[in-house]
């Protein structure tokens, strides 16, 4: 893994990192499967100036387990170029096809209020504090649904997002992975907005040869505190890339639930997202 934070702290970061960096079917285009936190910064974007992904990325060949369910041990999927979105019509309609549900993510969750917002870019300045300016030149677009797991049986709220996000080139993505680690160290506590609060943030983005669904993958985890959230709680969150795609995936917390139980509910909606965008690119 590529870490990139100091002290102690880091090996609690690692370690539940770990669990998201593998989740998720298998890579291999010869095997079937079975079924924001804000995006970055204003600075990703840019021209477009490439598109089909070619061989000379570096990654290892991938080697196939023989174990059954097992993950290659490397990331082996190439889009079709024909199916890569070239403007913004092509970029909506992936988006939305591959953003999850209130049936598509894990059981029980129901749509949050507003459930789905896009055509915007979040922006973090020095302040820390997020607002939102209209999509870079270099992303087609950007589409968020938030899903709930209703308080119940004692628990508290819990509130997940996920985004898709279509840039124009693979290198815009990237860049887009590569900011967002740094966001981190920049802003370490985080303005929301709407009295919602994240503290605490420590992010990582692994090596590619650590990464099973993707062909990038970071992961981030803090604190939050905001309306309703009954005191301090964890935060979990990871993005990942595949081609010129990206796909985040937040949880924030409540009472009841512990980090281990925030890490599997974003595990299981990073690995389903990143499936849904496979399944549109191939």
């Amino acid at each position: 893994m590529k870490l990139m934070l100091v002290g102690t702290r880091v090996v609690a970061v690692a370690a539940a990192g770990v669990l998201l960096a593998g989740c998720g079917g298998s890579g291999s285009k010869d095997k079937d499967r079975p079924d924001p936190k804000p995006s970055g910064s204003a600075k990703q974007g840019g021209p477009a100036t490439g598109g089909e992904k070619t061989g000379a990325s570096g990654k290892p060949d991938p080697k196939q387990s023989t174990l059954p369910g097992a993950l290659p041990s490397a990331y082996d999927f190439t889009p079709d170029p024909a199916r890569v979105p070239k403007n913004a019509a092509q970029a909506r309609k992936l988006t939305r096809n591959a953003a999850l549900g209130e049936n598509d993510w894990t059981a029980g969750m129901v749509r949050h209020t507003p459930y789905e917002s896009g055509g915007s870019w979040p922006v973090l300045p020095d302040s820390c504090v997020w607002t939102r300016s209209a999509l870079p030149s270099g992303v087609l677009d950007s589409f968020t649904r938030r899903l709930d797991i209703p308080a119940q049986g004692g628990k508290g709220r819990v509130q997940g997002a996920v985004t898709v996000t279509v840039h124009r080139t693979e290198a815009g993505a990237d860049k887009e992975i590569k900011d967002t680690v740094q966001e981190s160290f920049r802003c370490p506590n985080q303005e929301l907005g709407g009295g919602q609060r994240l503290s605490g943030l420590m992010s990582l983005q692994f090596d590619q040869k650590d990464v099973r669904n993707a062909d990038a993958s970071l992961f981030e985890a803090g604190k939050y505190t905001g309306p309703e959230s009954g005191g301090v709680q964890d935060y979990v969150w990871s993005k990942s890339r595949i081609g010129p795609v990206t796909t985040a995936v937040s949880v924030k917390g409540a009472k009841g639930y512990t980090n281990t139980d925030l890490l599997r509910i974003a595990a299981e909606g990073g690995a389903k997202v990143l499936y849904r965008v496979e399944l549109e690119l191939k």
